[in-house]
C-alpha cells in the first residue's frame, strides 16, 4: 500500500502563531516546490489560527496537512488532505503517547483513512517543543536507532521524525536511524537553513522539514533547501 509521502523529499511546516517573512505570500509558499505543507506549531496554538493558514493555502495545488499539538487545536476541513498526529517517543509524559491521543478519539469520530501518526524523537534540549512535551533529550545514536526500530516494529509506526528544532542535528544519528528501518519514512526537522544542510539531512533521512526558515528567511531559502533535499534524493536513487 502506498502512502501520500513516498515521492515526498520536503516539506515545509507552517506555524500559525507566526507571520511570513516581509513580502512573502502563502502563494509564494507553495511555488517553491515544496512536496508538502504541515500546519502546526507548539505554543499559543488555537483553532482560529489553524483554520486561518489552512483556508490561506486551500486554493494552490500543494499537499495540505495539519499536525496538531493538542485535541483542542484539531481543525475539521475539506481542504485538509490529512492530519499528522505526533506520539513523542522518548517523552516521560504518558500523555504524549496514549492520552492526549485517546481525548481526541474520545471527543471527535477520527477519518482514519486520513490520520497517520508521526513517531517523534526529539533531541533538541533547549526546543521549546522538547520542554512541552517533557521530552528527554539525552539520547545516543544508538538510542535513537532503537526508538525507531521500536516505533517500526512494536507500534506499527509509517513515519518516524527525528526532530532537532532549532538546531541541526547530527547526521550519523539520522543514518543509524534510516539503517534501522525496514519501510517506515524517516522525517527530520531542525536546523535546515540552506542547499548544504537540506542535502546532507537528505542523504540520510528520507524527508526534511523546514519550518522556521520560512518565517525568518523567506521563500527563496525554502527554494534552496528544496533543491537541496531533491539533489539528495536523486543522488540515493543513482547509488542504489
Amino acid at each position: 500500500m502506498t502512502a501520500p509521502w513516498d515521492d515526498w523529499d520536503h516539506i515545509t511546516k507552517l506555524d500559525p502563531d507566526k507571520s511570513l517573512a516581509d513580502g512573502d505570500t502563502f502563494a509564494d509558499v507553495c511555488a517553491t516546490g515544496t512536496d508538502a505543507l504541515e500546519i502546526g506549531g507548539t505554543l499559543d496554538m488555537t483553532q482560529d489560527k489553524m483554520q486561518r493558514v489552512i483556508d490561506a493555502c486551500a486554493e494552490y495545488d500543494v499537499p495540505l496537512y495539519q499536525e496538531p499539538s493538542n485535541p483542542a487545536v484539531v481543525v475539521e476541513s475539506d481542504a485538509l488532505d490529512g492530519y499528522l498526529v505526533p506520539t513523542v517517543l522518548n517523552t516521560r509524559d504518558v500523555a504524549w503517547i496514549a492520552g492526549l491521543h485517546k481525548e481526541w478519539i474520545r471527543m471527535a469520530d477520527v477519518d482514519w483513512s486520513e490520520t497517520h501518526t508521526e513517531g517523534y524523537i526529539i533531541l533538541n534540549p533547549e526546543a521549546s517543543v522538547a520542554e512541552y512535551a517533557d521530552a528527554d533529550c539525552d539520547q545516543t545514536p544508538e538510542d535513537v536507532a532503537a526508538y525507531a526500530e521500536l516505533a517500526e516494529k512494536m507500534l506499527g509506526q509509517q513515519i518516524i521524525y527525528i526532530e532537532c528544532s532549532g538546531t541541526f542535528g547530527d547526521p550519523k544519528t539520522v543514518k543509524m536511524a534510516q539503517e534501522a528501518l525496514d519501510e517506515a519514512t524517516l522525517f527530520y526537522g531542525g536546523g535546515i537553513r540552506d542547499y548544504e544542510s537540506a542535502n546532507t539531512m537528505a542523504a540520510h533521512a528520507d524527508i526534511v522539514v523546514v519550518g522556521d526558515l520560512v518565517h525568518d528567511e523567506g521563500v527563496e531559502a525554502v527554494r534552496e533547501t528544496v533543491e537541496g533535499a531533491k539533489d539528495a534524493k536523486k543522488a540515493r536513487a543513482e547509488s542504489a
